[in-house]
């Protein structure tokens, strides 16, 4: 956050007409936005974003995506059980928001509890090295594995390390966790599903800096997109199309955010 302080303020004095950014924490940019609105330069946070009353927010809604996981985990498991939750990057708003989204989703579904939270930052590597530091202090009977993207094959490597059974994971929208998806689906018929934000949320970000910069009228400060999602029938279609590494992502276009923008006022 210090770093991207010092980066807005160099914008700001050397004349941007427009300024996106992947916040890293929603509040303490804001002093710095609020003096890059007072300068004229529209601010459009993405992802992460600012709370400057000033600048405009482009994201998905993150406490239903973290609320859905609860409403799928209870269609696949209605008796409920024992649930693991792998959180993200601590302090930003996005694990705040899934976070609270799981809790509502447990709270509405009392058939869960939640067991065990470690941090995954968003990373397979650092997923599973949490996942197989917290489990020798759970019990046997986890059923589910709530996640916030990115996490769901390092979650599925550390149970399999441990001989621990395999719960049902809550996958991200990364190349590795729907081809260790397709696997077991072709083992055995395992079934979940796939939420996450598209990388390519930042395009969304970029034509609505780029609709302010034109004279667009009346745009909301607050716009809403689709977070990505692939269930049982459609995810093997999406993997087809990429390669290891990948993540699976949308490329906004003008008009598809000329539409959004109508939409979210």
């Amino acid at each position: 956050a210090t770093l991207q302080q010092q980066q807005l303020s160099d914008m700001i004095l050397e004349g941007y007409d427009a300024i996106v950014i992947n916040a890293a924490n929603p509040e303490s940019l804001n002093s710095v936005v609020e003096e890059a609105c007072a300068q004229g330069i529209p601010v459009v946070s993405f992802d992460g974003v600012v709370t400057a009353d000033c600048a405009y927010r482009v994201g998905v809604d993150f406490v239903d995506m973290g609320y859905q996981e609860i409403v799928f985990l209870a269609e696949q498991l209605p008796e409920g059980g024992k649930l693991l939750e792998i959180r993200g990057l601590a302090g930003t708003s996005i694990d705040e928001q899934i976070s609270e989204g799981i809790h509502k989703g447990v709270a509405d579904y009392p058939q869960f509890e939640i067991v065990g939270s470690v941090p995954g930052d968003w990373a397979q590597d650092v997923a599973q090295q949490a996942v197989a530091g917290i489990l020798p202090s759970l019990p046997d009977d986890i059923v589910g594995v709530v996640t916030q993207g990115g996490d769901g094959f390092g979650a599925a490597q550390a149970f399999e390390d441990a001989g621990r059974d395999r719960p049902l994971i809550i996958m991200g929208n990364r190349q590795d966790e729907l081809a260790w998806w397709k696997e077991q689906k072709d083992l055995d018929g395992y079934t979940t599903t796939s939420l996450s934000i598209a990388p390519g949320t930042s395009t969304a970000a970029f034509w609505v800096a780029q609709q302010l910069l034109a004279g667009a009228e009346d745009v909301p400060h607050d716009i809403i997109v689709p977070y990505l999602r692939w269930d049982q029938d459609n995810f093997e279609a999406a993997l087809a199309e990429m390669e290891p590494g990948d993540v699976g992502t949308k490329t906004y276009t003008k008009e598809e955010m000329q539409e959004a923008i109508e939409a979210n006022r």
